[in-house]
Protein backbone atom coordinates (compact mmCIF):
# COMPACT_ATOMS: atom_id res chain seq x y z
CA UNK A 1 0.00 0.00 0.00
CA UNK A 2 2.79 2.41 0.92
CA UNK A 3 4.61 1.69 -2.38
CA UNK A 4 1.45 2.44 -4.38
CA UNK A 5 1.11 5.77 -2.60
CA UNK A 6 4.75 6.63 -3.38
CA UNK A 7 4.23 5.65 -7.02
CA UNK A 8 1.04 7.72 -7.23
CA UNK A 9 2.82 10.73 -5.73
CA UNK A 10 5.67 10.31 -8.20
CA UNK A 11 3.27 10.24 -11.15
CA UNK A 12 1.39 13.24 -9.79
CA UNK A 13 4.71 15.10 -9.45
CA UNK A 14 5.56 14.43 -13.09
CA UNK A 15 2.17 15.66 -14.30
CA UNK A 16 1.95 18.68 -12.03
CA UNK A 17 5.53 19.91 -12.22
CA UNK A 18 7.06 18.70 -15.46
CA UNK A 19 4.10 18.55 -17.85
CA UNK A 20 3.26 22.29 -17.80
CA UNK A 21 6.60 22.99 -19.49
CA UNK A 22 5.67 20.67 -22.31
CA UNK A 23 2.17 22.10 -22.60
CA UNK A 24 3.38 25.71 -22.49
CA UNK A 25 5.99 25.27 -25.24
CA UNK A 26 4.70 26.51 -28.58
CA UNK A 27 5.61 25.91 -32.20
CA UNK A 28 5.86 29.04 -34.33
CA UNK A 29 6.10 29.18 -38.11
CA UNK A 30 8.50 31.29 -40.16
CA UNK A 31 7.79 31.12 -43.88
CA UNK A 32 10.55 31.15 -46.50
CA UNK A 33 9.19 33.14 -49.45
CA UNK A 34 10.20 34.47 -52.86
CA UNK A 35 7.98 37.54 -52.38
CA UNK A 36 5.73 39.14 -49.81
CA UNK A 37 2.12 38.33 -50.79
CA UNK A 38 1.01 41.82 -49.75
CA UNK A 39 3.93 43.67 -51.37
CA UNK A 40 5.50 41.80 -54.31
CA UNK A 41 8.35 44.35 -54.38
CA UNK A 42 9.67 42.74 -51.20
CA UNK A 43 11.49 39.65 -52.44
CA UNK A 44 13.43 36.79 -50.85
CA UNK A 45 12.25 37.11 -47.27
CA UNK A 46 11.32 35.31 -44.10
CA UNK A 47 7.88 36.11 -42.69
CA UNK A 48 7.83 37.18 -40.00
CA UNK A 49 11.37 38.58 -40.14
CA UNK A 50 11.35 39.10 -36.35
CA UNK A 51 9.80 36.58 -34.02
CA UNK A 52 9.63 36.89 -30.21
CA UNK A 53 9.27 33.55 -28.43
CA UNK A 54 9.85 31.94 -25.03
CA UNK A 55 12.57 29.47 -24.03
CA UNK A 56 11.49 25.94 -24.92
CA UNK A 57 9.52 27.05 -27.97
CA UNK A 58 10.17 25.64 -31.43
CA UNK A 59 10.31 27.46 -34.75
CA UNK A 60 9.32 25.64 -37.91
CA UNK A 61 10.93 27.11 -41.03
CA UNK A 62 8.28 26.34 -43.65
CA UNK A 63 9.02 26.11 -47.36
CA UNK A 64 6.44 28.29 -49.10
CA UNK A 65 8.57 28.88 -52.20
CA UNK A 66 11.44 26.69 -53.37
CA UNK A 67 15.10 27.70 -53.36
CA UNK A 68 15.50 28.76 -49.72
CA UNK A 69 16.96 27.46 -46.47
CA UNK A 70 17.44 28.63 -42.91
CA UNK A 71 20.86 28.76 -41.30
CA UNK A 72 22.02 30.44 -38.12
CA UNK A 73 24.40 33.34 -38.65
CA UNK A 74 27.82 32.89 -37.08
CA UNK A 75 28.34 35.29 -34.17
CA UNK A 76 24.62 35.99 -33.81
CA UNK A 77 23.72 33.26 -31.30
CA UNK A 78 23.73 33.36 -27.51
CA UNK A 79 26.60 31.59 -25.80
CA UNK A 80 25.95 27.84 -25.64
CA UNK A 81 23.28 27.84 -28.36
CA UNK A 82 23.53 25.22 -31.10
CA UNK A 83 23.86 26.49 -34.69
CA UNK A 84 21.66 25.08 -37.46
CA UNK A 85 21.98 24.82 -41.22
CA UNK A 86 18.97 23.49 -43.12
CA UNK A 87 19.21 22.14 -46.63
CA UNK A 88 17.70 23.99 -49.57
CA UNK A 89 13.92 23.36 -49.71
CA UNK A 90 14.04 21.59 -46.33
CA UNK A 91 11.34 22.24 -43.78
CA UNK A 92 13.25 22.53 -40.54
CA UNK A 93 12.25 22.70 -36.87
CA UNK A 94 14.60 24.31 -34.36
CA UNK A 95 14.03 24.41 -30.59
CA UNK A 96 15.25 27.43 -28.64
CA UNK A 97 16.16 26.79 -25.01
CA UNK A 98 18.70 29.57 -24.36
CA UNK A 99 17.56 33.17 -24.01
CA UNK A 100 19.02 35.70 -26.43
CA UNK A 101 18.96 36.92 -30.01
CA UNK A 102 19.40 34.44 -32.82
CA UNK A 103 20.27 35.82 -36.25
CA UNK A 104 19.58 33.62 -39.25
CA UNK A 105 19.87 33.80 -43.02
CA UNK A 106 18.98 32.05 -46.24
CA UNK A 107 22.41 31.11 -47.56
CA UNK A 108 21.62 31.48 -51.30
CA UNK A 109 19.96 34.86 -50.72
CA UNK A 110 21.98 36.28 -47.82
CA UNK A 111 23.66 39.04 -49.83
CA UNK A 112 20.22 39.90 -51.26
CA UNK A 113 19.03 40.55 -47.71
CA UNK A 114 17.08 37.41 -46.77
CA UNK A 115 17.71 37.56 -43.01
CA UNK A 116 15.76 37.32 -39.77
CA UNK A 117 15.94 37.52 -35.99
CA UNK A 118 14.44 35.34 -33.29
CA UNK A 119 14.19 36.92 -29.84
CA UNK A 120 14.04 34.31 -27.10
CA UNK A 121 12.86 35.31 -23.62
CA UNK A 122 15.02 38.09 -22.16
CA UNK A 123 17.01 38.48 -25.36
CA UNK A 124 19.24 41.37 -24.24
CA UNK A 125 22.25 39.25 -23.13
CA UNK A 126 23.82 39.06 -26.60
CA UNK A 127 22.10 42.03 -28.25
CA UNK A 128 25.30 44.08 -28.59
CA UNK A 129 27.33 41.12 -29.83
CA UNK A 130 24.71 40.15 -32.42
CA UNK A 131 24.37 43.74 -33.62
CA UNK A 132 28.18 44.05 -34.02
CA UNK A 133 28.50 41.13 -36.45
CA UNK A 134 29.76 42.37 -39.82
CA UNK A 135 27.24 41.89 -42.64
CA UNK A 136 27.55 42.33 -46.37
CA UNK A 137 25.37 43.31 -49.27
CA UNK A 138 21.74 44.00 -48.62
CA UNK A 139 21.89 41.83 -45.48
CA UNK A 140 23.68 44.73 -43.79
CA UNK A 141 20.79 47.12 -44.50
CA UNK A 142 18.09 44.58 -43.58
CA UNK A 143 19.74 43.51 -40.32
CA UNK A 144 20.10 47.20 -39.43
CA UNK A 145 16.35 47.68 -40.05
CA UNK A 146 15.53 44.59 -37.95
CA UNK A 147 17.67 45.86 -35.06
CA UNK A 148 15.82 49.19 -35.27
CA UNK A 149 12.61 47.20 -34.80
CA UNK A 150 14.17 45.44 -31.81
CA UNK A 151 15.08 48.85 -30.36
CA UNK A 152 11.46 49.95 -30.89
CA UNK A 153 10.30 46.89 -28.93
CA UNK A 154 12.58 47.86 -26.07
CA UNK A 155 11.12 51.37 -25.95
CA UNK A 156 7.52 50.20 -26.49
CA UNK A 157 7.25 52.09 -29.77
CA UNK A 158 5.37 50.37 -32.57
CA UNK A 159 7.90 49.08 -35.13
CA UNK A 160 7.14 50.21 -38.65
CA UNK A 161 10.22 49.16 -40.61
CA UNK A 162 10.07 46.34 -43.14
CA UNK A 163 13.01 44.83 -45.02
CA UNK A 164 13.96 47.02 -47.96
CA UNK A 165 12.47 46.13 -51.34
CA UNK A 166 14.75 44.80 -54.05
CA UNK A 167 15.79 47.58 -56.38
CA UNK A 168 14.72 50.36 -54.02
CA UNK A 169 17.76 52.39 -55.01
CA UNK A 170 19.87 51.87 -51.89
Amino acid sequence: MFMRMILALGIAFVFLVLMPWVVLAETHVVEMRNADPENPNLINLFTPAILKIQPGDTVKFAVVDKGHNSASKRGMLPEGAEPWNGKIDEELEVSFDIEGIYGYVCLPHYSMGMVGLILVGDYHANLGKARAVKQRGKAKKNFRALFEQVDALKSDRVPAIAPAAEGDGS
